[in-house]
């Protein structure tokens, strides 16, 4: 994501040791800013942080937690969880600290400097109150402090100083012997206390972008290691209720994995890949932001404890799949706001279309093209992503979007790019395929970008467009300026022509809220409250258990459903899965009455794509490269 260029100057570096005045280049390597987390010191739910940068020449220096972090596209000010900043000198006596802003701090007689120390709170278990003012980090961007376990993406406890963003980092962390650690950073050994009772483990990072690129897991953790291919994978679970186990899923995660290797071919991937799976109970102190963060070697994963294994399995391929494939865009092929990303004042890419939308169309198109569901499934799929598309603004630039995505009306829209973003990708997809006579895809043109360009070398924003015109079609470059620069809709029935697919009733699943596409079923009213609506009888699962219009929903698992918390309660039944047990208590004509079992398999008949009993064997010719090369 980020080349950090090199240090200016020498107003503001660190002094080396000796009687030779160092280059930049040996400060880089000789005076790692030393830092380190203390698990075993918690006070208050705070974890204490030393950050030792060596000296400075300067009278005044800068340093700031992230505003922003990389792979989200909104404001998470994580300076707003650091307490009792102190700056000490070689004395052991308090140097004067300004507080610039939420994130930034200014220490005066910098040259006297010898550490900073701080607390820092976490962010799950304050996401139910609101946070500590402004809005909450991602839960899988955020950080957990709790007895048996610790989430430690580094960004939320390790800042940087202005001047020092391409220095060396030391990092030593402290933990309970008992704990189980895993970590992707450089690992540069442990050392015990004298008692035995605690571990220190040391790590490296090259720079700061390192220490934000390399979360870490920490506690009482389920963790399994093995192969594909030449991947090493390291499953790390945390289950509070030990519901779930790192075992359970490593069959599940092995067949993703190599689906999703076999799919990438040659393009380059990483030796490890880190899976950092938090399963949240659903308690008031839990994570409420479901999904994943990626990064270069690994991901960190926030989903429910309460999925049965099924469910978790079909969740961890929906999410996990996507964020490794992020390796291809935006860590291998990206734009100068990514390569030289601002923690602070971060620009956007207008590309959002790519990053994000084309690395969810191939999370969801990997698994009908290596056979792990099948083609019904990937077109239900699809029909899915266009009804939500269409409950936001349709006809939004995505360019202009993208590039605007912390301000209104566009953060709102925000959603779009994992469904029309990842439609956008389908188009070009099938565009390619139709043009080359199946010889080419929107994967093998991400390979020839990432040949063009890789990890280490932007493109430039304003330039992709054509740049991708040029290494394809007219047709691609006139469908990216019409519809992605452009505010045009999409007409997806001329892209499903190309591959012989027309609409028709089929039945297809649904979840416990909607009786296909959107059609919710459920209705509310002042005066009666929450009720089954008509739609209800057209899911399967509420006509199997006999529901009827009309029945007012009194209780959801023993929880009171009214007008007020309707959001909250129904909210968590998104949550709901197959296998899992449930209550509701209803009001049918002024009678009590309870029903209660096992959730079963919930379809209904919804218009979907269907293969065209019509199509041409042109068509049937794409569509066959389309969906299985």
């Amino acid at each position: 994501m980020k080349n950090y260029l090199a240090i200016l100057g020498l107003s503001v570096i660190l002094l080396g040791c000796g009687s030779a005045k160092p280059t930049v280049d040996d400060l880089a390597v000789n005076n790692p800013i030393e830092t380190a987390l203390d698990l075993t010191a918690v006070v208050d739910d705070k974890v204490p942080v030393t950050i030792n940068p060596g000296r400075f020449t300067t009278e005044t220096v800068t340093y700031r937690l992230p505003r922003v972090v990389q792979g989200t596209y909104s404001v998470s000010d994580f300076g707003r969880y650091v307490d009792d900043m102190k700056a000490i000198d070689y004395n052991g006596n308090e140097l004067e600290v300004s507080k610039v802003d939420t994130n930034t701090w200014t220490i005066s007689d910098a040259t006297k400097l010898d550490k900073l120390t701080y607390y820092v709170n976490d962010t799950f278990d304050i996401e139910s109150t609101g946070g500590i003012g402004g809005e909450n980090p991602f839960s899988p961007a955020g950080t957990n402090i709790e007895e048996d376990n610790y989430v430690l993406n580094l960004h939320g406890f390790i800042g940087y100083f202005d001047s020092l963003k391409n220095n060396q980092y030391a990092l030593d962390v402290t933990a309970p012997a008992t704990f189980v650690r895993t970590s992707a950073l450089e690992d540069r050994g442990m050392k015990s206390s004298p008692d035995g009772k605690s571990i220190t483990s040391s790590y490296f990072a090259q720079r700061y972008f390192e220490i934000t690129d390399n979360p870490m897991m920490y506690g009482k953790l389920d963790v399994e290691e093995f192969m594909v291919g030449d991947i090493k994978i390291v499953l790390s679970v945390f289950s509070p209720n030990k519901v779930h186990t790192a075992a359970s899923q490593k069959e599940t995660v092995y067949k993703m994995m190599q689906a999703q290797k076999n799919y990438l071919g040659d393009i380059n991937s990483t030796a490890r890949y880190d899976i950092y799976l938090y399963l949240s109970d659903g308690s008031e102190t839990a994570p409420k932001g479901m999904g994943a963060l990626e990064h270069h070697t690994s991901t960190v994963v926030v989903l429910p404890e309460s999925s049965s294994k099924e469910g978790l399995a079909a969740s961890i391929i929906d999410v996990v799949a996507h964020e490794f494939f992020h390796i291809v865009t935006p860590l291998s092929v990206h734009s100068e706001d990514v390569h030289y990303f601002d923690y602070n004042k971060p620009t956007f890419s207008k590309h959002l279309w790519m990053y994000e939308g084309v690395t969810e169309y191939f999370a969801q198109h990997f698994q009908v093209y290596e056979g792990l569901v099948e083609p019904a499934d990937f077109y239900n799929t699809i029909m899915g992503k266009i009804a939500t598309s269409k409950n936001l603004d349709d006809a939004m630039s995505f360019t202009v979007m993208s590039e605007n995505v912390l301000e209104q009306p566009y953060a709102s829209n925000y959603y779009n790019v994992y469904m029309k973003g990842a439609l956008i990708g389908m188009c070009i997809d099938i565009l390619m395929r139709k043009e080359s006579d199946g010889n080419r895809s929107m994967l093998s043109l991400m390979k020839e970008l990432s040949a063009k360009y890789g990890k280490n070398k932007p493109f430039e924003d304003d330039k992709l467009i054509s740049e991708i015109t040029e290494m394809t079609y007219p047709s691609v470059g006139e469908f990216l300026k019409t519809h992605v620069e452009g505010d045009v809709p999409i007409n997806y029935n001329e892209f499903f022509e190309m591959v012989g697919l027309t609409k028709g009733e089929t039945e297809v699943p649904t979840n416990y809220i909607f009786a296909g596409g959107q059609n919710i079923i459920f209705d509310g009213d002042p005066n009666k409250g929450i009720f089954f609506s008509p739609m209800a009888l057209k899911n399967s699962f509420w006509a199997s258990q006999g529901v009827q219009a009309g029945d007012v929903i009194k209780k959801v698992n023993g929880q009171d459903l009214t007008l007020q918390n309707a959001q909250q309660v129904i909210g968590g039944m998104f949550g709901w899965q197959e296998g899992m047990e449930y209550s509701l208590d209803l009001e049918r004509n002024g009678e009590a009455i309870t029903l209660k079992g096992t959730l079963g398999k919930a379809t209904a008949v919804s218009e979907s794509l269907v293969e065209d009993e019509n199509a041409t064997e042109s068509q049937k010719a794409v569509r066959q490269a389309w969906l299985k090369g």
